[in-house]
């Protein structure tokens, strides 16, 4: 017998800010290329800025890919 009913998926939190700490990023570009929903540009510096935060799904590539721990997803959830 098989059961019908949709299964629940869960959707990740709104995120309420993005954190990038400037004295760890090395400005590799890492979190940009891998953002999904390219939630970041750069500055003039190459220092990724997040610009368009609505965007985000908090799917946190940004976070598992960047190699100097300098980038902090903060969702409802944190």
């Amino acid at each position: 017998m098989s059961d019908s009913t949709p299964k629940k998926t869960r959707k990740p939190s709104p995120t309420k800010e993005i954190k990038v700490f400037d004295t760890w990023c090395k400005r590799c570009g890492l979190c940009v290329a891998f953002c999904p929903k390219q939630v970041y540009d750069r500055d003039e510096s190459g220092k990724p800025i997040p610009v368009r935060l609505e965007d985000c799904i908090a799917c946190r590539q940004c976070e598992l890919r960047c190699p100097d721990f300098a980038i902090m997803v903060i969702t409802e959830d944190n």
